[in-house]
């Protein structure tokens, strides 16, 4: 064998599609898996001792936001530090031009680049990004994005930001995305983004089954209409994050995907992922979409936002969201997709607002003036590990739903698993640790947390990135030596 980095002593590996649990010796050389076996044996090389600890493959977080309230290489500090505490060891950032970001429109040929500059050594995770057609001249720039950029999923679009922002009705979108007057984002963009990608499909096959177009579906006529009327006269008795919800309803959720089933149908489009289900409609419209178009593939996510919250959470306007935190009925329901695996990949929609703008210091609990989105990437393995064990799913059905499957889906060819070859991308979880989460724990730079006070079964020790070690019994060890993951790759 030849010279080792480190060995990892007494594991039990957990390997996503597989049956059980093995305990083994890893052994990592060059940032990479070189032996699973039941023991590994080499003089003067260091050795980590995993005795009773779970080694799961590194949490893909394929669902981010760094840098939409903070810049970019400001957030990807302190939010991929919080990352790796949890056992998250890549990042896959929706971005877009417009406002917020790197707050500049343009040519993704001069925007993406510079934001790979802005990246270049503050992650302590690999990362990648999913760049969303915002602008016209974007849909002839996808070829660029998938041949030079190594980013194949196109996306997110927000189907709603056609007369909404991010936290509610408005009427400056041109503006605020930075359009240029000939530019419409409309269903018709929509449709061309969806004719694009089924074009670059035919012509780069190697490439076909990594291409795909992801989609925030709400409908923006049905938001301004609910908003309006759930704003003057809100049920009574309801809390804030129901009033909420009831103004961007399921059905919304519901109309919005029907429509992206017959859209990518008619564009010949055979690969679309359907965003952070929230709801029963939804996910009811999506799988009647499936059956109505089968030569679509459609990838079904959800976040562990809507799997541990609802909107009777105590969190109140701090947990505000967009699709909104639904009722425990629809969280239930979720959860019973998961388990029979209609859902195939879970993530956090990380998106760190700070206290300091997350809500409106005159009234706090006011939530049409809070602003939408939460960070949380830190509690995705842990969180899900706890509730998805207590509710009968293994080890290994857990090592897929939060690594193996987005690794796959998005082309993280050499992560998600761990198996001779692939990167040494590792979270080393102590199943039986119970504790509580608390904002002020932390490595995110965002101050509080909807998640606060929920107690965990099941915590990380450990997280290597790549064969590095960069947290360690709560504390970060290594530096931000993450590196651009170009896919596939």
């Amino acid at each position: 064998m030849s010279q080792l980095d480190l060995i990892i002593k007494n594991a039990q590996v957990v390997r996503p599609w597989a049956d059980g649990l093995a305990q083994m010796d890893i052994a990592i050389a060059g940032g990479k898996i070189v032996a699973l076996q039941p023991t590994v044996s080499a003089d003067a090389v260091p050795v980590l001792d995993a005795t009773g600890l779970l080694a799961f493959p590194g949490a893909i977080d394929a669902h981010a936001h760094i840098g939409i309230y903070v810049p970019p290489h400001e957030d990807a500090l302190t939010e991929s530090a919080a990352a790796v505490s949890g056992g998250v060891t890549t990042l896959l950032t929706y971005a877009r031009t417009g406002s917020l970001y790197l707050n500049r429109g343009g040519s993704w040929r001069t925007f993406y680049p510079e934001l790979l500059r802005h990246s270049e050594g503050r992650y302590y995770t690999d990362y990648g990004y999913h760049m969303s057609p915002i602008q016209g001249m974007h849909i002839h720039e996808m070829e660029y994005m998938l041949c030079e950029g190594g980013a194949p999923n196109f996306g997110e679009v927000f189907m709603f930001y056609g007369l909404h922002g991010l936290h509610g009705r408005s009427d400056s979108q041109s503006q605020w995305l930075m359009l240029e007057a000939s530019d419409h984002y409309d269903l018709a963009h929509f449709d061309f983004i969806c004719r694009e990608a089924a074009r670059l499909q035919q012509a780069h096959p190697d490439l076909a089954p990594y291409i795909q177009v992801s989609f925030h579906c709400e409908t923006p006529e049905l938001l301004r209409a609910y908003e309006a009327r759930i704003k003057d006269n809100p049920p009574p008795g309801s809390t804030p994050l129901q009033q909420y919800s009831a103004a961007r309803p399921p059905h919304s959720e519901a109309i919005a995907i029907s429509i992206v089933g017959a859209m990518a149908h008619a564009a010949g489009l055979n690969q679309v992922n359907i965003l952070h289900i929230s709801s029963r409609q939804a996910m009811e419209a999506a799988l009647r979409a499936r059956a109505a178009y089968p030569d679509v593939t459609f990838g079904l996510e959800a976040t562990a936002g809507h799997l541990l919250l609802d909107d009777r959470s105590p969190c109140g306007a701090w947990g505000k969201v967009n699709p909104p935190l639904r009722s425990r009925d629809d969280v239930e329901y979720l959860w019973s997709r998961v388990l029979d695996g209609t859902i195939e990949w879970l993530v956090t929609d990380h998106a760190n607002c700070p206290r300091a703008i997350k809500v409106d210091a005159s009234a706090p609990e006011d939530i049409w003036k809070a602003r939408a989105g939460f960070g949380g990437s830190e509690y995705l393995l842990p969180a899900i590990f706890s509730e998805g064990t207590r509710r009968g799913l293994s080890p290994n059905r857990i090592a897929a739903l939060v690594s193996g499957n987005p690794a796959r889906r998005f082309g993280l060819l050499h992560k998600g698993d761990l198996a001779e070859g692939f990167d040494a991308d590792i979270a080393l979880l102590d199943p039986n640790e119970v504790w509580t989460i608390r904002a002020q724990a932390s490595f995110s730079a965002q101050g509080y947390t909807p998640f606060e006070g929920i107690q965990v079964k099941g915590r990380v020790r450990h997280t290597l990135v790549r064969g590095r070690l960069v947290f360690s019994e709560g504390r970060i060890v290594g530096q931000p030596g993450g590196q651009y993951v170009r896919r596939p790759g």
